[in-house]
């Protein structure tokens, strides 16, 4: 079974053609950002002012009196939307948060609330409490007010349905090693590597996650359902809004097997580059440096034994590649496509040999269709997020999956990016390797022309992917500390605003409640000339949190969005669960959202607004 077909399904058969324009290197970028930094060197933040004021040229920084700046400790600004009880529901809330026991034992404590109170009773409790924090309603139609409310105020959303199965762990072991294994592989799969083969260790992948929802593949008919579910949210976003968001995830599309095993692919071709540069001397250079001499590469290909010499020279000229005399790993991630229809098998390097090997033997006539269907899915999907006029965000998940939902979240962007950005893609900054993955993405678009759409993100599954590595025994994929996550964080949103800054075609989510992360983006939009008005920029965090960030950008003029979760009650308990233990975390590592809670109460009853009640049209 090749992988090809997918592939061209998704670009609806057009082969992939790179032109040869002179592409901008992260060496260049680096050296015009640093002479720009001079050049600016002095200019400082000011008050805010109307941004219909804005109006520079897109090559110059906006001038220091017509900068933007957002004052986040204005609570009268930040909660202007809310009510007085909802600041009280929030304090509360918070402050449960930051209780340990409350958090490690909070489903046992809501199923005992649910037994004593009974059903009625208890999901009035969880919608005056973490439900009404949290959840924006039971479905399409009780989430209406609120969405409404929010934009009124400056803050669109991103529809999220948080219905979770609530799995035993033994259940989810069980679901994962039955999806994630082939018939193939139960006979013999010795010659998998461990990272990209199935642990039933880790098989419940909610293990450590507490910020991004899991789901595990029973059969065809639930990934059917789950779809459906997908477009509902498309529609109501193209409803809600004319510039609506809408995310999805690969996982609930398909059969994970299929992730675990195209990552493999994808991971040991990149590897397989990097052996070849060696050879050349240049696995020291930057990623996109790496410019291989095509005819040394051809000489080192045929000594390897990966093909004869008319089969190296057809590769390279089928996709016509190497024209101009090198091959970089843009080049080389092109020519997948050939080599997997040598033998109609997916195809792997052999690093000790050299030779191209299957990486299984077989796939049933199910397994192929099961795929197939995976890719429809996600072709189905992209397709209604176009005719709706809404931006579909590609969650991102576990490094063993990573490689191909990346791969096959470019694919749609080849596809439906050809004149604005309709499908993004999320980077996690908490790995070693997103530096490299952003740049590689970004010069891909620039040479093939779409619009680069990106989601920048902290990571969610640090925690388990730390132990799995550890575990089975490979290279921890995280960076080493917090710190080194917020450098890499602010090293990849530069690069892509230099991008904006530079071609207008890039656009970026900065997801993220870090107040530090989303001031340097202001700064930098500053001296980048860079307008909110233009919609190339947006901001997201999650509703029920930091609403001190996201109320005063959206009412500033930036477009900012929050993640809105819906669902019945006691289908989103999961979601809720995690949202109190993420919360434990950030209360107790800062107390600043409580104090400007209480700030902006205490106002509002020295100024005699005890019933204060937000007004909007």
């Amino acid at each position: 079974m090749a992988y090809t077909g997918f592939l061209s399904a998704l670009r609806s058969g057009r082969k992939l053609h790179i032109s040869r324009g002179r592409c901008r290197s992260t060496v260049a970028s680096t050296k015009r950002r640093e002479e720009k930094e001079q050049q600016l060197e002095g200019c400082t933040l000011v008050e805010a002012v109307p941004v219909e004021l804005i109006s520079q040229t897109h090559k110059d920084a906006i001038a220091p009196e017509n900068q933007i700046h957002i004052d986040f400790d204005n609570t009268q600004e930040a909660y202007k939307s809310k009510g007085n009880m909802e600041l009280l529901r929030s304090l509360l809330v918070f402050k449960l948060c930051a209780v340990d026991v409350l958090v490690e034992k909070n489903k046992e404590l809501m199923e005992l609330s649910k037994r004593l109170l009974g059903q009625r009773m208890f999901e009035r409790l969880m919608k005056m409490t973490f439900y009404g924090q949290f959840v924006a309603g039971e479905d399409h139609n009780s989430i209406k007010p609120l969405i409404e409310k929010n934009r009124a105020f400056g803050v669109g959303a991103v529809l999220d349905y948080s219905v979770e199965e609530d799995l035993t762990q033994e259940e989810a072991e069980k679901k994962e090693m039955d999806s994630c294994v082939s018939e193939a592989e139960k006979e013999n799969a010795d010659h998998r590597e461990k990272k990209y083969k199935a642990h039933r260790q880790f098989g419940d992948r909610r293990g450590g996650v507490i910020s991004a929802r899991t789901y595990f593949y029973a059969d065809e008919a639930k990934c059917d359902n789950q779809m459906e579910t997908f477009i509902n949210c498309i529609k109501a976003s193209g409803g809600a809004s004319a510039d609506g968001f809408s995310a999805i995830k690969m996982t609930a599309l398909g059969r994970p097997q299929f992730l675990l095993q195209f990552s493999e692919v994808l991971v040991k071709w990149r590897r397989f580059f990097n052996f070849l540069a060696a050879l050349q001397g240049k696995s020291e250079m930057m990623v996109l440096e790496q410019k291989l001499e095509l005819d040394q590469l051809k000489e080192n290909l045929i000594k390897l034994g990966v093909g004869s010499k008319d089969d190296i020279e057809n590769w390279f000229n089928g996709e016509k590649l190497g024209l101009s005399g090198t091959i970089d790993l843009l080049d080389w991630n092109s020519l997948i496509n050939d080599t997997t229809k040598i033998s109609n098998l997916l195809m792997v390097p052999n690093l000790e040999t050299g030779q191209l090997e299957p990486l299984l033997n077989r796939f049933t006539a199910e397994e192929e269709r099961q795929m197939k269907r995976m890719l429809q899915r996600v072709d189905i999907l992209a397709n209604y997020a176009l005719d709706n006029g809404v931006r579909l965000m590609v969650d991102a998940e576990q490094t063993y999956f990573q490689p191909a939902i990346s791969r096959l979240t470019l694919e749609m962007q080849r596809k439906f990016n050809r004149e604005k950005p309709v499908i993004f893609n999320t980077y996690q900054c908490y790995l070693k390797e997103a530096y490299d993955n952003v740049t590689v993405d970004v010069e891909l678009s620039r040479r093939e022309g779409w619009y680069f759409g990106a989601k920048l993100v902290r990571g969610a599954y640090m925690y388990q992917e730390r132990a799995r590595a550890k575990e089975i025994g490979y290279e921890d994929p995280i960076n080493p500390d917090y710190e080194a996550t917020n450098r890499m964080y602010h090293k990849c949103l530069e690069y892509v605003l230099e991008e904006i800054e530079h071609s207008r075609t890039a656009n970026v989510m900065v997801a993220t409640h870090n107040e530090d992360t989303v001031k340097f983006t202001l700064e930098k939009m500053n001296k980048m000339g860079l307008s909110p008005t233009e919609n190339k920029v947006y901001f997201g965090q999650l509703l029920g949190m930091c609403d001190q960030i996201s109320f005063p950008l959206g009412q500033a003029g930036f477009p900012v969005y929050k993640y809105v979760p819906y669902g019945p009650v006691n289908e989103v308990i999961p979601y809720l669960s995690r949202r109190a233990q993420e919360n434990r975390g950030f209360m107790k590592g800062s107390q600043r959202e409580r104090s400007l809670l209480w700030k902006e109460l205490t106002r509002r009853v020295l100024c005699g607004q005890i019933f204060y009640k937000p007004r909007f049209t």
